[in-house]
């Protein structure tokens, strides 16, 4: 379950959103991002915008299956993008996308990839304010600005991942996909200014919990650098310990949809 209310994400979406415009102010549009291979700055900005108004069409429309995706990942015509342009659309998209939001209210049916069927649209407040938040750092990055995210959104990003590992599709065996639960096999993540988490893959599914035990591997580092080396970013902060394979095998699978080429 989450700390966090459902009009507070409505409020990051916006917030994280307008934090990322300010650190891409001058930047050139064109430089690579390296923690996206194969798109420039532009292209990720793309990529956001288009998350947003994707979701936003989910939640207003109610939507009962999967809508057309490409405004989310089709960037191929975006590599020569303007600023006087993209910054203002991605700060109308933000704020469709919480209006949206807040005029269904959480319980509203609709559309997402981890449910079979319509479920709450809560799920979308919670998993576009955390798309926003690593899509920021990512852009931060490329335009040599510096990401900083309060311990408490960083925390329940991190447990978002966390509930997510332990969907079927995080963990089920699969063609060309080595084997992820199995004895002798879990997982602690130490932050250092927040607290601790223990993953076990030893039963038939993975389960997590808050503190701290004897585990396979071990990763330890501030919260919001724990929550960029799952997703693969840049963490020089973290320290591993142990079974390294698992761990990159656990992040691995572990990854969210919403995902960048190659990450």
């Amino acid at each position: 379950m989450t700390s966090l209310t459902f009009d507070r994400y409505c409020d990051e979406i916006v917030t994280q959103t307008e934090r990322l415009t300010r650190h891409v102010r001058g930047a050139d549009m064109t430089a690579p991002v390296l923690s996206c291979p194969g798109w420039n700055l532009g292209q990720l900005l793309r990529h956001v915008g288009g998350d947003h108004r994707w979701a936003e069409e989910i939640v207003r429309t109610r939507a009962t299956g999967p809508i057309p995706d490409d405004l989310v990942n089709d960037l191929s015509a975006y590599t020569g993008e303007d600023e006087a342009f993209l910054i203002p659309w991605l700060v109308e998209g933000a704020a469709r996308l919480s209006a949206a939001l807040r005029t269904a209210g959480p319980e509203a049916q609709a559309w997402n990839p981890s449910e079979e069927r319509p479920a709450p649209v809560a799920f979308w407040a919670r998993r576009m304010t955390y798309e926003t938040v690593v899509h920021r750092a990512d852009a931060a990055r490329a335009a040599g600005a510096a990401f900083v995210l309060d311990a408490d959104l960083a925390v329940d990003a991190v447990e978002e991942w966390l509930e997510y590992s332990t969907f079927p599709e995080a963990f089920e065996p699969g063609p060309d996909l080595p084997a992820l639960l199995g004895p002798d096999r879990t997982l602690h993540f130490d932050a250092t200014d927040a607290g601790a988490w223990l993953v076990d893959l030893t039963g038939r599914r993975p389960v997590w919990r808050a503190g701290a035990d004897h585990a396979t591997v071990t990763a330890r580092g501030p919260v919001a650098d724990l929550l960029l080396f799952f997703y693969k970013r840049p963490a020089p902060a973290i320290e591993t310990r142990g079974d390294t394979a698992l761990l990159d095998l656990w992040r691995t699978r572990a990854g969210f949809w919403l995902e960048a080429p190659d990450e």
